[in-house]
Parts: C-alpha cells; structure tokens; sequence
C-alpha cells in the first residue's frame, strides 16, 4: 500500500493538504477531480483541451491548466515538482504512461497510470514499469469485470465484496414483503451474537449509518457483514430464499469489459455474449475460449434473446456504450422473468433513476477507478477501498499497526465520528463481528464504513 508522508500546509484551514495532478478531463479525471476537491486537496486538473476544462473549473474547488500531460514544459507549469500524487487518465495509454515517467522524473513522489492493456499488470511487468516511474497502474475494465462477476455469484445480493480473501463479507441486498427483519429496531434483532451486523441502509436517496434504534424498512437496500457461515441466515432473514442461483449468464454487447466478465466468471457458469457488430463477434471468438458462445445480433430485440434462451438465464448483463439501453435492456430482462440484472451506467445522473427503475446492480467504471485511486491518498494502510454505487457511503479495509489510537480503548469509547460505523475486523485470518465492547489490537483487518468522503476523518485512528 502507498504511503504518503509528503504534506503541504494549508493556509485556508490550517490541516495538512496533498498536491494532486489529475491529467486528463474526460468522464475518469473530472470525477476524481470533483471528489477530491470536496476534501480541500491542492487539486491541479490538466488537459490540452480548454474546453473540458471550462465547465468544471467554475463550479469545483480547483485549479484548471491547459497544457498537455505529456509535455515537459507543461508538466512544469503545474508544478509537478512539488506533486505528491500525479493520475494520468486521458483515454490514450501511451500518453498515460509517458506522463507518469516524465511526472516522476521532474520530482513527482507517486504516480498512477490509466491502461487498457492487461499484459501491463503481470508482476514483472509492473515491476518494470515501477523502475521507470509509473508507481501504479489502474484497468478500469478489469476492475469492473471483477465487481460483475462478483454481484453475480449470489442472485439475491445487488453487491458482494471480500475482505482478507473472504473471512469477512460485505452484501448489499434490497428488502422485499418476504423479508423477515422490516420494521424491528436493530436492538432488537438479536443480542450480542447475532451472526451480522447491519452497517449501512439506503432508503430513497438517503444513506443511513444505523444505530440501535433505527429499523428496516420495505424496499431499503441493506448492506450487512457476516461470515460465509452465516451466508444461508442472511439469505433466509432477507427473504430471498426462493431466489435461484446463477448458472446461465447473458450479456449484451462486447465490450472490453464484456470480455474480462467472461474470463473471469466461474467454471460453472455458462456465458453468451449478443453483439450486432460482426467484425467484433469474430475477434470475440479468437479471444474468448469455447465455453463462451458468441451471437451476432441485436442484444435489443426480445425475440432473439427469448430464442436464445433468455428465460432460462439467470442473470443478464448490459455492457453496451449506452447508460439508457443498457437500463431499458434490464427492464425487459427482469419483465422476462431473469432474477439478476446488471447494467453498466456510465452517466452518474442515471443511477438514481436505475435504482428508482429496481435495475438489480449498477456499474460505473469511473466511480470503481476513483475508488481505487482515493485508496493511494491516505496515509494509513488501507488495502481496500470501495465506493457503494448505489449508497453515499465509502467502506474502507485498514490495517491497524502498533500504538495506533483505535488501540486505546473500547470501540464504544473511541468517540468514532457520527456517520461511521466499524462493519467488523479480520483476526488471525478469521472474520470477527464487533460489538461496543470489542478492543481492537495491533494486526488486526478493520473494515470501516462511512458516509461519503469521510474516510480522511476515519484515518487519525489508524496511525
């Protein structure tokens, strides 16, 4: 994990404060510049096209330069020298990954590379790029890939995610009429061995860190931690029993991420990927393996999918390059009868409208990439941080070292700030629920749940 100890002083409000370079202000840069700019970083966004840059410097917290990334003269009007972290993320790899050379050559102290290529991620060669000065690279397709693939293995959980190789989960899943915990104050769920703990609902477009008294309501999306053990209590108490496992996978469009979801899936589940573009559906074929069946066709026209077995899919993934087709897809798909829909959303002003819709799980690339570029600013060590698509909360994985402040006293007296919650830890390799009572120690794996962008404030009691 990156560490930074490299920190400039803020005049305006007196905290310390990282220069960041973003270069590149298309859909990934603007993102991560608006996110980074609401915690009063030394945010700098560069791009050679002043027109992108027009509208976001108007309306954010930071300074706008048009110059190319991969000029040295503009890289040194930034003022790159005295960067902390430089990002290049403009849609060209090659120019990604020559900025971060020259970035690193002028003084730049860490520096992270958007790619498109997966050869570059093997370990000898990122050690070799390491050597040249790109400190990280980030896929973003890959990343996705890998979170579709994950919300798949469960049909009745909208999000899944693994802390320490599994020894803790985190399940995000909506609250039907079945569902046997609504309207019960969580105190009274259970005592102080109940096998989860409830550490965020969404409800409409408000994101509640729960306490004792708050209850669940129909239609909120839950967000517990268990253990695998427990993963059959969790399923019965939500109510989603009758829900079949996903076998049959249909995605629509073959796209790059469409490509990596296929490799990436289990053994056991079969994929069919519907593209209308033929020269594509032939490169899919010489790149996929036979397991994977490839349909030239119009993913759009129900008739096909019905003919190619829709209804016998347990989950239907829309990957095309449009937000609107891949939600009105997922429609039809659920309207036919599938359990699991996925959809990739790449406009932002869309996800609430999917989620309002009850599209199951939302992907947006450029969220999943700012995530795991927010992990690279923090000081503590956090080996994973993930944003919640649908809910305005972070959740982080932190390691705890020796006299770190979380050490000190019980969870119940830290004085944890309101809208954060300690979701549970990994000890020894096994995932432990917490209670108020639970002391944590040096070693331990704590997964940290917050409400959005309070994951700086979390950080003091990691160090």
């Amino acid at each position: 994990m990156c560490s930074f100890t490299c920190y400039k002083q803020n005049k305006r409000t007196n905290e310390l404060e990282m220069k960041i370079i973003i270069a590149g202000a298309g859909n990934v840069g603007t993102h991560l510049a608006k996110l980074l700019s609401r915690e009063k970083q030394d945010i700098i966004l560069m791009d050679d096209d002043e027109e992108k840059l027009s509208t976001i410097s108007s309306n954010f917290d930071l300074l706008t330069v048009t110059a190319s990334p991969s000029s040295i003269s503009g890289l040194k009007e930034v003022g790159v020298k005295e960067a902390d972290l430089f990002i290049a993320v403009t849609p060209d790899e090659s120019r990604n990954m020559t900025a971060c050379m020259l970035a690193t050559n002028l003084g730049a102290k860490k520096t992270v590379a958007r790619i498109d290529n997966y050869e570059y991620l093997l370990p000898k060669n990122k050690e070799f790029f390491k050597k040249l000065g790109v400190h990280s690279l980030i896929y973003p397709e890959m990343l996705a890939a890998k979170e579709i693939v994950s919300s798949m293995r469960m049909s009745w959980v909208r999000q899944w995610w693994e802390f320490c190789g599994g020894a803790l989960l985190l399940i995000g899943t909506k609250m039907r009429e079945k569902a046997e915990i609504l309207n019960i104050p969580l105190h009274q769920l259970g005592g102080p061995n109940i096998p989860y703990h409830v550490v965020a609902i969404k409800r409409g477009t408000e994101t509640i860190i729960p306490r004792g008294d708050d209850v669940i309501k129909l239609h909120d999306i839950v967000y517990f931690t268990t253990t695998r053990k427990y993963l059959p209590y969790i399923r019965k108490i939500a109510g989603k029993e009758d829900f079949a496992d996903v076998r049959n996978v249909m995605i629509m469009g073959g796209s790059r991420i469409a490509v990596r979801t296929a490799q990436y899936v289990p053994d056991y589940m079969q994929v069919k990927i519907v593209d209308n573009d033929i020269t594509r559906c032939n490169r899919l074929t010489e790149i996929l393996d036979d397991k994977t069946m490839i349909i030239n066709g119009d993913g759009r026209d129900m008739d096909l999918l019905i003919e190619e077995g829709l209804k016998n899919t347990e989950a239907f993934v829309a990957l095309t390059g449009n937000s609107e087709t891949n939600i009105l897809a997922c429609l039809a798909a659920k309207r036919m009868g599938v359990e699991k829909t996925v959809a990739e959303v790449e406009n932002i002003d869309y996800i609430s409208m999917a989620e309002s819709l009850d599209i199951g799980t939302v992907i947006n690339k450029k969220m999943i990439a700012a995530s795991h570029i927010y992990q690279m600013m923090l000081d503590a060590d956090v080996s994973n941080v993930k944003c919640l698509t649908f809910a305005n909360a972070d959740v982080a994985e932190f390691t705890v070292p020796e006299g770190a402040k979380i050490t000190k006293h019980l969870i119940k007296d830290l004085g944890l700030p309101k809208g954060t919650t300690i979701g549970g830890m990994i000890r020894n390799g096994e995932g432990v629920l917490v209670t108020g009572d639970t002391l944590i120690r040096p070693g331990d794996h704590v997964v940290v749940f917050c409400l959005s962008m309070m994951i700086k404030k979390i950080e003091k009691f990691f160090n």
